[in-house]
């Protein structure tokens, strides 16, 4: 084990805030009784304290009490943390993997590799405790509501509720680690200003925290915000710097400038103070809702469910802990399943605020150690979920915010929860352009609208038979164009779903009638670009399909186009924003035998993550050249 590389020397936790029983103030250190004594009590103060003499938390007496010395309120003795605790580090080179290598069933979870508990993991643990319980969040932070969800609730048949962290001052958990983070920076260190690097969430607890501490913030964001992030983080006071394509350029900007201009930098997870900053929802839960069971949480590098695991499994042990990830970002999940930190070779940015390459080391340490288990759910469950929420009181979570939500749905559906529940909703920045994907994909994830296609004969009374089949279904959505090859025709359609076996029904009909169908709800391509495509199937001999994620700025798609064109002759583009940080585009290619090589050493050339999407079953039956015999290459040989 090796310490954690981090400023440990500016580390000085402040005093709590107490009161005498007698003051207005109030007695403990919670968010009520501190908050207006901080205004005038501060840890630089000295007073008398009688040690011979103390309540709960280091309650404060005057040595002399008479009618002619009335009580006073007094600073109580500073309580000082031992060194930062001390964590394994990853190492030097990390095991590489994708998403796709790890796939849960729905409502699984993904197995811990622990190793042997010792000493230093109690001893490590006990510093958390006391971390968290003298946090100081509640300057900027409130104590976040528990809202019990009544209709999501009868459905599932759990009690469910959400720790309403997106109804913090800036809509996100985030100020609390970074506000604790910052406050135990020395004065002198204070002084010279702060740094991050962050898209999001972070960035704005950073900033709302250098305002309220009177510290210069310097945010460090990819050229890729979106200007409603960037105007955030600029409204609260602090200095934003665009540099780098994406996180990791980013990042190493953020900390070399640091170095440079002598600035603490402050990071978005890996850090003991962070994480007991985030393990005060975990200390709130407990005492909002003794009842709990379940507490899920949605996990990108890991501060919030290591924060929150340190505090609960301490205190209430039986209680488990359940970390959820997007399935195209499951860091954690394969960290925990392998034993070490694993890094993602790409991730899907669609919950940005939980779409990370590679967890923390503090944060995998204590996963490790205290998390029940991690699982995976669809984006159209995120979407879902983000309705669920508006349905039950009109607010709007962004992606990442929901994945709890989401978690806590299939969990306790597939395994028959039915206590008490917790889901952390966790963010609320959602950009406005997002709503709409995020609509589409709702009643797909929620199972009351079915995506299917099939194919129909191109005879006259054919359409109606079909219309007939399906069994007086009611049709949201239909597509269908005449073919060139005068045989059959491709439909792609959906249809409001009440109940599964009446949709398997009419599938079954239709397929016993030379309707072939198949259900493509679960198929993101379809989703996401074919239901939007115009056109049909043309004859392209050697066409192959690629998804390009390219970043949203001005001159990356003729970034792309430079790489591959005129050598490649692009043949089909669908491509619409969706308010993140790239843009996922379908792009067909001309690409003859022998050359898929050299077409994807040009695409690598940019830096774009690309997926080759030409066995998509989906659009080879609504436009692939296999439709209507013009493929002259065996997409099954090897590529070379």
């Amino acid at each position: 084990p090796a310490l954690t590389n981090m400023a440990t020397a500016a580390f000085r936790p402040a005093a709590p805030c107490m009161a005498s029983p007698r003051s207005s103030f109030g007695v403990g250190p919670g968010p009520a009784s501190c908050r207006a004594a901080r205004k005038t009590l501060r840890c630089e103060k000295s007073f008398a304290f009688d040690k011979k003499i103390s309540l709960r938390g280091g309650a404060l007496r005057p040595n002399v009490i008479s009618p002619q010395s009335p009580p006073s309120v007094y600073q109580g003795p500073s309580v000082y943390l031992p060194n930062l605790p001390v964590h394994n580090t990853a190492k030097d080179t990390l095991k590489e993997v994708n998403p796709e290598d790890m796939v849960l069933a729905e409502g699984e979870l993904g197995a811990v590799t622990r190793p042997m508990a010792t000493a230093q993991d109690a001893e490590r643990l006990n510093w958390y405790l006391r971390a968290i319980l003298t946090a100081n969040v509640y300057d900027v932070a409130v104590e976040s509501a528990l809202d019990f969800a009544p209709r999501l609730s009868e459905r599932i048949g759990a009690r469910i509720h959400f720790k309403r962290e997106d109804l913090q001052p800036v809509f996100s958990f985030k100020l609390r680690g970074a506000y604790n983070r910052m406050v135990n920076i020395s004065p002198e260190q204070r002084k010279k200003g702060v740094i991050c690097s962050s898209a999001g969430n972070h960035a704005q607890g950073v900033a709302l925290a250098a305002r309220e501490l009177g510290c210069d913030a310097v945010i460090c964001m990819p050229i890729t915000t979106p200007a409603i992030k960037i105007e955030a983080v600029k409204r609260l006071g602090a200095t934003v710097a665009l540099e780098g394509e994406n996180y990791d350029a980013c990042q190493a900007y953020a900390k070399k400038r640091g170095v440079d201009e002598g600035r603490t930098f402050v990071p978005p997870f890996d850090d003991p103070l962070i994480v007991a900053g985030q393990g005060t929802i975990g200390m709130e839960i407990v005492r909002q809702l003794p009842s709990v069971e379940y507490v899920f949480v949605p996990v990108g590098g890991g501060g919030l469910i290591s924060g929150i695991a340190a505090y609960v499994k301490s205190i209430r042990p039986d209680v488990k802990v359940i970390g959820v990830e997007p399935e195209g970002a499951n860091a954690m999940a394969q960290s925990l399943f392998h034993g070490e930190i694993c890094r993602l070779a790409k991730v899907d940015p669609f919950a940005d605020g939980v779409a990370v390459k590679q967890v923390g080391e503090v944060c995998f340490d204590l996963c490790q150690q205290l998390v029940d288990g991690v699982m995976t759910v669809k984006t159209d469950q995120i979407c879902a979920a983000i309705k669920d929420v508006f349905t039950e009181n009109r607010s709007i979570l962004e992606p990442a915010g929901a994945v709890a939500v989401a978690g806590a749905k299939a969990y306790c559906q597939v395994h028959g929860i039915t206590g008490d529940v917790v889901a952390v909703t966790s963010g609320a920045n959602m950009n406005f352009d997002r709503l709409r994907i995020v609509s589409q994909l709702a009643d797909g994830g929620l199972k009351q609208e079915a995506t299917l296609v099939s194919s129909i004969p191109e005879t006259n009374g054919s359409f109606k038979t079909f219309v007939e089949l399906m069994g007086g279904a009611n049709f949201t959505e239909f597509k269908y164009r005449v073919s060139d090859n005068n045989q059959q025709a491709v439909v792609l359609y959906s249809v409001t779903v009440n109940d599964d076996s009446e949709l398997q029904a009419s599938v079954d009909r239709l397929n016993n009638q030379g309707f072939f169908t198949e259900n493509l709800t679960d198929d993101e391509t379809t989703q996401v670009h074919l239901r939007h495509m115009v056109g049909g199937s043309a004859n392209v001999v050697d066409e192959r399909i690629y998804k390009v994620e390219i970043p949203e700025r001005a001159g990356a798609l003729e970034t792309f186009l430079n790489a591959v064109s005129p050598a490649f002759q692009i043949t089909m583009t669908h491509y619409r924003s969706d308010g993140g940080q790239v843009g996922n585009t379908l792009f067909g290619l001309k690409v003859g035998a022998g050359e898929i090589a050299a077409l994807e050493t040009a695409m690598k050339s940019t830096g774009y993550v690309f997926v080759d999407m030409t066995s998509n079953a989906a659009y080879n039956m609504l436009y692939g050249c296999q439709r209507v015999g013009a493929c002259a290459v065996d997409f099954a040989e090897h590529k070379a």
